[in-house]
């Protein structure tokens, strides 16, 4: 059973479809032990109490940089002994050293079809507002491993999302959620968990005929 370390700063949307997911026995050969937030005050921390799952904090605002906040969380990681580490929402830019010793143990869904719309400045309303700008018929969520490139890991699953007439960046984030984020997130997780992915050249590869 592998220990699922999920990171947050805000509200944990992305959070509470893991837990359902979890309750719902989707997660398989994983659990879900320590939610850490970055913000002392992030809504994450009550849905982590509310599910019984153990949370610390772990207050950005404490450290001068992101390189000393990244030695401490790694530090944090070790000691709650992660096998995959899971980024739901978590506003902190990864030091390369975090990076380096969990390679390919890190999982981050990214609220577009990567590679449009991705990379620095990529975040939030942000995505969505620029798709809309450009007109795009399809868009979508992309769970993917994260390296020292903003969004440039190797995509583990995609799910299309259709962008509607009247859509408005508030309506297709929700849409993009509730159709694609929360569906493919609980999925990737359970192929880590359950062994199902290797990565080759930045490429990810499921194997969807273990254990059947």
């Amino acid at each position: 059973m592998k220990n699922i370390i999920v990171l947050v700063s805000g509200g944990g949307t992305n959070l509470q479809a893991l837990i359902n997911a979890q309750e719902r026995g989707e997660i398989r050969n994983g659990k879900i032990t320590c939610v850490i937030s970055s913000n002392p005050d992030a809504y994450a921390l009550q849905r982590a109490e509310k599910h019984g799952i153990k949370s610390q904090v772990l207050s950005r605002k404490n450290y001068q940089n992101n390189q000393a906040y990244t030695q401490d969380l790694l530090k944090l990681l070790e000691s709650e002994n992660a096998d995959l580490i899971v980024l739901a929402g978590f506003m902190i830019i990864l030091d390369k050293a975090l990076i380096q010793a969990y390679e390919n143990k890190i999982i981050n869904v990214h609220p577009s079809l990567i590679p449009s719309f991705c990379g620095d400045g990529f975040y939030g309303l942000h995505v969505h507002e620029k798709a809309l700008e450009k007109g795009v018929k399809l868009t979508g969520a992309t769970v993917h491993f994260v390296n020292e490139i903003c969004d440039g890991g190797a995509i583990i699953l995609q799910k299309a999302v259709e962008i509607q007439n009247g859509d408005t960046p508030e309506i297709l984030q929700k849409r993009v959620m509730e159709q694609a984020e929360w569906k493919i997130l609980p999925q990737a997780v359970s192929l880590f968990c359950e062994d199902r992915l290797t990565v080759i050249d930045n490429h990810a590869y499921i194997d969807y005929n273990k254990g059947e």
